[in-house]
């Protein structure tokens, strides 16, 4: 079985971003989230043009994976915040994309880092237009340098 196109993990990280999103805002479970974006954002068109597929397994794997290890998560991105600065001050979008990209660089050996801290770079440009793209890469890039001695 061939693995799914690189643009279909990216659509999975990108959604597994809006869906940790969802889930601390909303206060949503994991498996109800996973069901919606199953049921009716995934493989849908959008004023006539069809969305670019996503991984859902990947998907799902981010947003369990991010839920269930979530304090080995948090304490390895806090660890590479400035002295002053706690998770729980940083933007909750910002904080999403923190935790889906720790997940990966610290459960997904498969995924090489370079990968995965870019995917999340655009992530955060597509949502900031401001420093917040380059704190994500210096983070993520601690993170991994923490996880996987790069």
């Amino acid at each position: 079985m061939n693995p799914p196109p690189r643009q279909a993990r990216s659509v999975a990280r990108l959604a597994a971003v809006q869906a940790l999103y969802q889930m601390e805002t909303a206060g949503a479970g994991v498996e109800a989230v996973i069901r919606e974006f199953g049921e009716h954002r995934f493989d849908r068109d959008l004023d006539g043009l069809r969305l670019a597929q996503a991984d859902e397994a990947f998907f799902g794997e981010l947003v369990r994976g991010v839920v269930a290890d979530q304090a080995p998560i948090d304490k390895a991105v806090s660890r590479r915040l400035a002295k002053d600065w706690r998770l729980e001050r940083i933007d909750a979008t910002a904080r999403a994309i923190l935790r889906a990209g720790a997940y990966e660089l610290m459960r997904r050996a498969d995924v090489p880092a370079e990968v995965a801290i870019n995917e999340y770079v655009e992530i955060a440009k597509s949502f900031f237009d401001g420093p917040e793209a380059g704190f994500v890469n210096a983070a993520l890039d601690g993170v991994a340098r923490d996880a996987r001695g790069a």
